[in-house]
């Protein structure tokens, strides 16, 4: 499908039907597969052949709907797990162990922060954490003898800083690291990171890809341009003897294109077990089949709000890169140049306090932990997904007392705006 356009492959891409075969992606609805002989199942153990054995590991459901993203993405592997969260644990520990360092952007989502401020710190694994908007001499600063990876979001949630992917790629390549990116807002309709220098990227795909908050999923693409073997040393967990698979060196038996999906499949998912379910897998190939009529939409209404609210005296700031005059929005018209997400963030004059009136009297949004959904939903970030952080992370995740993350579905704009300008009349 590598030829056709994004429409196409959100429609199309992942499963070709045969002849009487179901026009749907079947749900494989099953723990367990069969197999006439132990020597059979011995291949699969191995890794010596291709196919199921249990669903913690695999599903078809499952790697058809990978592959559906995969395509979109332009990568040449990748894999479904149960969250976005899950997604970036296993992109980051397949390659980090006790004692190894990443950068990691500090406007990056709450929930991620915390994981790597917090979990992954007590794993072993250390975190520096850097600003989207930092110089080259501090980016190159920040890297050590033992950093394994840079992260980063195309656009951060809440704070919608736009990532210089090409600064960061350039960065992470001159030290001998990939650059991991979570794509999930822009979505590879918006920006596909690969082109840019990006060498894996991550999803949660409970949101614009599911697009309809019925399935929590994420997501792993790898681009198969990181070359781990001249790094060799820096990742033997690609480049050495898995001793778990009878001293399989992933990197030389499944490529440069397919070591990275091969390993976290294996290795993590055999023993963590976050697997996406299939009937989510299911749902979230639905979502995708839309995906590409739903982001202008979402776009389309996230500026209307943006430019209403930019106007409004009781507004202090608004926070939109396809904005004109937002301080990412050169930067994002060159990396997502046919628009960037529905979700704008946004400030009170009257403080925290304004605010939460502001968010009471919504009747239209709904207050939500989600965001990204056909439906438009906000969120008060300093009271929950970045709940955990004191004021200082606060400020440098570009979280103020008073902010609001508003997330525009695809209803009519202007009755957005009425449903704003009715609350806003509150304040």
């Amino acid at each position: 499908m590598s030829d056709y356009k994004m429409s196409t492959k959100c429609v199309q891409s992942g499963y070709t039907p045969g002849n009487g075969e179901p026009r749907q992606i079947p749900v494989i609805q099953s723990t367990t597969f069969k197999y006439a002989t132990s020597e059979d199942m011995g291949k699969l153990f191995d890794l010596e052949a291709s196919g199921y054995f249990y669903t913690r590991l695999q599903n078809p459901t499952n790697d058809m709907v990978a592959a559906k993203i995969c395509d979109m993405e332009g990568g040449t592997a990748a894999m479904l797990t149960s969250s976005g969260q899950a997604a970036n644990f296993y992109a980051i520990f397949n390659i980090a162990n006790c004692g190894d360092h990443v950068i990691a952007c500090s406007t990056i989502y709450g929930g991620t922060y915390n994981l790597f401020h917090v979990t992954m710190r007590k794993m072993g694994i250390d975190f520096t954490f850097v600003s989207p908007d930092c110089t080259e001499e501090e980016l190159n600063a920040a890297f050590q003898p033992n950093t394994k990876a840079v992260f980063g979001e195309t656009i951060a949630n809440p704070a919608l800083t736009v990532l210089d992917i090409e600064k960061f790629a350039q960065a992470a390549h001159a030290h001998g690291v990939p650059l991991i990116i979570d794509n999930t807002f822009a979505t590879p309709v918006n920006c596909r990171p690969f082109e840019w220098g990006c060498d894996i990227v991550t999803h949660s795909t409970t949101k614009y890809m599911d697009g309809h908050g019925a399935g929590v999923g994420g997501c792993i693409v790898d681009s198969g341009k990181f070359d781990w073997m001249a790094h060799a040393e820096k990742f033997p967990g690609l480049t050495t003897p898995d001793d778990s698979y009878h001293g399989i060196t992933y990197a030389e038996k499944f490529g440069q294109g397919g070591a990275f999906i091969t390993k976290a499949t294996a290795q993590l998912m055999r023993d963590f077990g976050s697997i996406q379910a299939p009937q989510n897998a299911f749902l979230l190939n639905l979502g995708l089949e839309s995906l590409h009529v739903r982001m202008p939409r979402h776009c389309e209404n996230a500026l209307a709000v943006a430019r209403y609210l930019k106007a409004h005296p009781k507004i202090s700031f608004v926070t939109y890169p396809g904005l004109e005059g937002d301080k990412y929005y050169e930067l994002a018209r060159k990396y997502m140049p046919n628009g960037t997400c529905g979700v704008v963030s946004f400030g009170f004059k009257g403080g925290r306090a304004a605010a939460e009136t502001f968010m009471k009297h919504l009747k239209l949004a709904a207050i939500e932990t989600h965001v990204a959904d056909a439906r438009t939903c906000t969120l008060h970030p300093a009271s929950a997904t970045h709940r955990q952080m004191n004021d200082e992370e606060l400020v440098a995740a570009g979280i103020t007392p008073d902010l609001v993350r508003f997330s525009c579905g695809i209803e009519d704009a202007a009755d957005l705006i009425a449903d704003i300008e009715q609350a806003l009349a509150r304040v």
